[in-house]
C-alpha cells in the first residue's frame, strides 16, 4: 500500500478468485477467521463452502451450531463426515434436525456419524429420510436401533456400503429387511453386533454377493460354503 487509504492488492481480486483461495484452507478455525475481516472476504469464505463437495469436520471439536452453519452454506456438497473423533464433539438430535433442512441433503452420496453417541433414531431418522441419494453411509458407534435401519432400507435405494460397527441394538430382523430392500448394497459391517451367526448365513442367501466385513465374522462356522467367507 502506498496511501493509508489505498486497498491491499488482495482486496482488488474478485470474489471469485479469492473464494478459490479460501477453498484450500482446510482449518475451518481459519476460514471462520478470514471471514471476519471484511464483507468482501465473508462473501468468499461463502462462495468457497458454496463450491465444495466434501466436508470432514473428524478431528475437530464440533457441535450442533458451528457444524450446521457451515452446511447449510455448502451447496455443492456431496460427501461428508462429522465423524467424533475428538473429545469434546457434540452433535446432537437437533444438530441433525437442522443438517437435514440444507439444500445439499439430496446430493449426499457419503455421510459418516461415526462414533456420534448423543443421537438417537430420532435424528438419524431425519436425516436419512432426505438423503435418498445416499451410496456410502457409516453409523457405527452409535446407539441407534432397528428405527433407523428401516428409515435407511425405505429411504436409500442407491445404498452400496454400511458400517454398522459396534450397534448392539440393531437386531436380525432389521438386518434381513435392509437387505431385501437394498438391492445394490455390496458390503456391511457388522463388527461387534449382537446377532446370530444364521442371520448372516439368512443375508447371503438373500444377496450371494454380499460382502460381510469383518472377514473373519463367518470363519467360526466349518459348514458355510468357500463362496460366502470371501
Amino acid at each position: 500500500m502506498r496511501g493509508g487509504d489505498e486497498e491491499a492488492e488482495i482486496d482488488r481480486l474478485p470474489i471469485d478468485l479469492l473464494a478459490h483461495i479460501f477453498s484450500l484452507l482446510s482449518c475451518f478455525k481459519d476460514l471462520a477467521q478470514v471471514s471476519r475481516v471484511c464483507r468482501k472476504w465473508k462473501q468468499g469464505v461463502e462462495e468457497s463452502l458454496a463450491r465444495r463437495e466434501k466436508l470432514s469436520f473428524s478431528g475437530w471439536k464440533m457441535d450442533d451450531q458451528s457444524t450446521t452453519r457451515l452446511i447449510l452454506l455448502a451447496y455443492s456438497l456431496k460427501e461428508l463426515d462429522i465423524s467424533r473423533s475428538r473429545w469434546g464433539c457434540q452433535i446432537t438430535d437437533y444438530g441433525l434436525h437442522q443438517l437435514s433442512m440444507a439444500k445439499c441433503i439430496g446430493n449426499l452420496s457419503s455421510v459418516s456419524l461415526w462414533g456420534l453417541t448423543a443421537v438417537t433414531d430420532k435424528g438419524v431418522i431425519q436425516v436419512i429420510s432426505r438423503a435418498t441419494s445416499l451410496q456410502h453411509l457409516n453409523i457405527g458407534g452409535t446407539f441407534i436401533t432397528d428405527a433407523s435401519i428401516f428409515a435407511i432400507a425405505d429411504s436409500c435405494p442407491h445404498l452400496k456400503t454400511l458400517v454398522l460397527w459396534g450397534c448392539r441394538q440393531v437386531t436380525e430382523n432389521g438386518l434381513l429387511f435392509l437387505v431385501n430392500k437394498c438391492r445394490k448394497l455390496e458390503s456391511i459391517n457388522v463388527w461387534g453386533m449382537r446377532v446370530p451367526l444364521d442371520c448372516f448365513i439368512g443375508l447371503l442367501t438373500i444377496s450371494p454377493a454380499l460382502q460381510i466385513q469383518p472377514k473373519g465374522v463367518l470363519l467360526n462356522d466349518d459348514n458355510l460354503p468357500m463362496w460366502s467367507i470371501y
